[in-house]
Parts: structure tokens; sequence; C-alpha cells
């Protein structure tokens, strides 16, 4: 079991070093970045493109490389935060990702920038799983239960920010940067961030577990041997490097279960411990959660791409365009904890169906408006994507979690956000490259159909089977 080390007062009884609102701020803002950065991103696409001159499937990987970074080093900044302490790794996580989004900013070329955006989703790693280990250790009772609806508060209005940030720097052009400032504007914020750092208190795991250096080598090997050929494939002609890795993939993830399998049954504790996902919460709730979050990747991907390059918003109106589906997100999310404790599972599935249904009404509004598409028209569907969103990802990560034993939360989390990131960049992988292969020959119109109606697809099966989730509340 993993415990949290406490330091003794002078009668010989532990003390747990508490969490200031000056340090719930600095955790909460080092949280904040990294996502910020993934949204904001999306409306900065085509500026990198025309700067760059950067494929889509290199604009795949901008966004993905940052992701697969994160899925495969997540749990890995975990175990080190529980090592060596949380606040030192989360200093030099932060440190690490103010320096990445220098290098990002900096990027002379579209391989750079993919290279740096890889670096950035590495040190998110180290950074992000010590915010909810701090607040864990630094925290208990109603305390604790304020900090965690604070962090969750961060993350919908990441987005939101994310959005308009994104958006109004780009549209901006500050002294002829373009899409620059999108990266540039962390390093001053990183640093205000790490002074603040310094007056968190430190706290560790009195029996840490160990890294999974194999079945971490090996989940980053299945990872892009899938990922890498689906986005790069068919834009460079289906090389024979591609066909090698895709050919790699079903190897690398046999070898990958049967390491896990071993160093579990030898007392290990695994990167993605089998019985961990024997469970039939952990099972079902992945299950569910790959094509709902392959989807809103896709959507998020596409959805910015036509917004610019087929209906001409520029960066400012794509993140206005956006805007109303980040505000139903945060708006909703702050209640979904109430309507799983009513209803349970069922939310689920409902998000799912208000998804797929807000699909449809966008499909519907851009083929009869198109190309006089305004963000009015957007903004009903918008909200609808926004509400079944987040219904449907704040109750997932509660059923995946509700049935882990208490001494493998942190596991458990590790796997669940493992997932999400992995299915957001496979969402990406297929779908976006759909797009791109659809784009030149059908134009942005028709392309963009198919691949909402596909989304509309996937929203519909979340739906369907969700409906076989175990409650969590039991």
């Amino acid at each position: 079991m993993t415990t949290t080390q406490l330091a003794p007062t002078a009668a010989g009884a532990p003390f747990r070093p508490g969490l200031t609102p000056a340090g719930l701020v600095t955790v909460l803002l080092g949280a904040a970045l990294p996502i910020i950065d993934f949204f904001i991103v999306n409306v900065a696409l085509p500026t990198i493109n025309a700067d760059l001159h950067a494929s889509t499937a290199t604009l795949e990987l901008v966004v993905a490389a940052y992701g697969i970074a994160y899925a495969v080093l997540l749990v890995v900044g975990g175990r080190l935060g529980d090592s060596f302490g949380r606040r030192r790794l989360f200093f030099w996580g932060l440190w690490l990702f103010t320096l990445t989004s220098l290098a990002c900013g900096l990027a002379p070329t579209a391989a750079t920038l993919v290279v740096a955006r890889a670096a950035q989703g590495a040190a998110s790693a180290l950074l992000l799983p010590q915010v909810l280990s701090i607040i864990q250790a630094t925290t208990s009772g109603e305390e604790r239960s304020r900090a965690l609806g604070l962090f969750g508060a961060t993350g919908g209005l990441s987005t939101v920010v994310g959005q308009l940030l994104g958006g109004g720097l780009v549209a901006a052009d500050l002294f002829g940067t373009g899409w620059r400032p999108i990266f540039l504007v962390n390093v001053p914020i990183g640093l205000v961030v790490l002074l603040l750092a310094r007056r968190l208190p430190e706290s560790r795991a009195h029996n840490p577990l160990g890294v999974d250096r194999l079945g971490t080598l090996l989940l980053a090997v299945t990872l892009l041997s899938l990922l890498v050929p689906l986005m790069e494939g068919r834009a460079l002609g289906w090389p024979a490097w591609t066909i090698a890795l895709l050919a790699l993939f079903p190897f690398s993830a046999a070898a990958l279960v049967h390491v896990e399998r071993r160093l579990e049954r030898t007392g290990g504790t695994p990167l993605l411990p089998p019985s961990v996902l024997r469970l039939p919460s952990v099972r079902r709730g992945l299950m569910v959660a790959i094509p709902f979050f392959g989807a809103f990747g896709s959507f998020m991907f596409v959805y910015a791409m036509t917004l610019q390059e087929g209906l001409h918003f520029g960066p400012l109106g794509a993140g206005l365009a956006l805007t109303p589906l980040a505000v139903a997100y945060f708006t909703v999310s702050m209640l979904s904890s109430r309507l799983v404790t009513r209803y349970g599972q069922k939310v689920v599935p409902v998000g799912g169906a208000i998804t797929a249904v807000g699909m449809v009404a966008l499909l519907c509004t851009t083929l009869s408006t198109w190309p006089h598409v305004t963000i009015l028209d957007l903004a009903p569907s918008m909200v609808a994507i926004g509400v079944g969103n987040a219904l449907a990802m704040t109750t997932l990560f509660r059923i995946v979690l509700s049935h882990v034993p208490t001494d493998l939360a942190g596991v458990g989390s590790g796997v669940m956000t493992t997932n999400q990131q992995t299915s957001l960049a496979l969402g990406v992988a297929t779908l976006g490259s759909l797009y791109a292969a659809l784009s030149g020959s059908l134009g942005s119109r028709d392309a963009f159909a198919l691949v909402i109606g596909l989304v509309a697809v996937l929203a519909a099966i979340v739906a369907i089977t969700g409906r076989r989730l175990p409650d969590p509340r039991v």
C-alpha cells in the first residue's frame, strides 16, 4: 500500500502539512496551464500551417504528440512524485513545461514543433499528477472536498480560457509573431507559479511503488506503432516503414499484456495492472471511454480546421464559436456530481444521446447554411454538445474509479487518464486523417459533414453501451 509520509511533531505524533489558500491557487494554476495548452492549439492550427507549411498529417502530430507523451508517462510521473517528493516533481515538471513551451514558441520548423510538443506532453505528465497528490496529502474532510471541487472546475474553466485566449492571441498577431504567443505566454506565467511553488508543503509516499520501466517502454512502442502510421501513412503514400510499424503493433501490444501479467504475478505493480483492468467498473468504463474520447478528439480537430479553412472564421472567430461548448461544459460539470448521486450510471447514456443530437443538429446547420454559417447558427448545437460531453465525461471518470481499491486509486486514475489521452490521439489519427483525405476531393463542407456524421454514430454507441455500465453509487 502507498501511504503518505508525514513529519513527526514534538510529541511524536504525525501531523499533515497543510495546504494554504495560496498553495491551493498555486497547484490549480499549475494544473490549468497544461489543460489550456491542449485546447489553445486547436484554433491556431491553420495559422501554424500557413507559417510553417505543415501538412494536415503534421498538424495532427502537433496535437497528438502532446497526448501520446502525456499518456505514456502519466503513471510514471505520479510514481516519481511518490518516491522523490510531490512538491519537487511539481516544481521540476513546471520548469520543464515552461522551457518546452518556450521551445514550442520558437520552433523554426513543423518537425521541431512536433518534437517540442512531445516534450511538453512529457513535462505535463510530471506536473499534473502531483496536483491531485498534493491535495490528497495535505487536506482532509470538507477542505479536501472543496479543493477537489475547485480542481474539477479548473478543468472546465481552462477549456473556456484555452479557446478564447488562443483565438485572441493568434488574431492579435503580436509583433508579427502569429501563432507563437499561444506557447510563449506560458513562460511568464510559469515563472510566477514557480516562485509561488517554493512555499508548497512537501510530501511523499512512505512505501512508494516502483516504476515499471519495461511496461512504459512497451506502451510507448505500442502507441507509436499504431498512431504514427495512421497519421502519416496516407500523406506519405504508405512507405515501407509505416507498414512495418503497423505490423509491429499487435506484437508490441501482446508483449505489453504478457509483461504486465507477469509483473503482477511476481508481486510487482505494473504500469497497467491486469487486476485493476479486470474490475467490471474499469473494464466496461474504459470500453465506453474509447469511442467517447475518440469522438471528442477528432471533433475538436476537424471543427477547428473547418471553421478557419472552410468557413474562413479566423482564429478569434473559431475561438468564439467553440466558447458555447466550453461554457456549457463548465456549467454542467459543476452540477454533474449531484446528477450522478441521484441517477447513477444513467447519466452517461443520457450524455451520449445529447451529444449525438447536438452532432446531428450541427450537421444539419452546416449543410443548410453553408457557406454563410454564423456563430449564432452554431451556438445551439454547440451548447448541446457541451452539455452531453460534460454529463458523460465526468461520470465516466467516477464510474471507472468507483470500485478501485483505495491503495490503488492513483493507479486507477492513471489507467483512466492514459486511456483518455490515447483515445483522443486515436480519434485525431483516424477521423482527422479521413477529413484530410476527403477535404481535397469533396471539399471542406462534405468532408466535415461525413466526419461529423461518424462522430454522431460514435456518440450514439456511447449512449447504447453506457446503459450496461455499473452503478457508481453501489
